[in-house]
């Protein structure tokens, strides 16, 4: 029996993200999933080595690369539309769920249960954090863009910044407070 689940994975790479924004580079599912696991890393890392407070940073990132993977059956459906009313944020929660326990089934019965807290997402300690690194991600993006001059990404910027505060989570404000505004450099200034 061949299983699908790794291939399935591997089209991560073919789902775009910000499709209702004009984008001075695109940044595909695969790509994003890479960033947050390594802030879902870092923050964790953070929480525990620098606030002393319990998390594992190993089992954030790699909750943080699996993530979106539903999203390689349901896509990429904008936040706009996701968040638009609560009928609508359950419905396509549903819709993830369903899309994950598919991707689970397309895994030897042996795997299944180890797969299964990074596809379905119900740790909720490591899902804040992933919440966060996901956010946050989202954040950068948005300051890349405007590093670029692409002032499309002016009011998601000011949303995401403002949802990052939100968040209060501690780990994010000392990433926030001492490492967000190196992504406004450029190559020569990181040096």
């Amino acid at each position: 029996m061949q299983y699908r689940f790794y291939a399935l994975i591997s089209r991560m790479r073919y789902i775009t993200r910000w499709g209702l924004m004009r984008n001075t580079f695109s940044e595909n599912i695969q790509e994003h999933s890479h960033m947050v696991a390594v802030l879902a890393h870092s923050l964790a890392l953070i929480q525990r080595d620098i606030l002393g407070e319990a998390a594992d940073p190993e089992r954030c990132a790699t909750a943080a690369l699996f993530h979106d993977a539903s999203e390689i059956l349901t896509g990429d459906l904008a936040t706009p539309i996701k968040y638009y009313n609560p009928e609508i944020k359950t419905a396509y929660k549903q819709i993830e769920r369903v899309s994950g326990e598919k991707l689970l089934g397309m895994l030897p019965a042996e795997l299944q249960e180890s797969y299964r807290p990074y596809i379905l997402e119900d740790d909720p300690d490591t899902n804040r954090i992933v919440k966060a690194a996901d956010k946050l991600s989202a954040h950068i993006k948005c300051i890349e863009e405007l590093k670029a001059g692409n002032a499309e990404f002016e009011s998601a910027a000011k949303q995401t910044h403002q949802a990052l505060v939100e968040m209060q989570l501690p780990a994010l404000d000392w990433f926030m407070a001492h490492c967000l505004d190196s992504f406004n450099l450029n190559l020569d200034q990181l040096e």
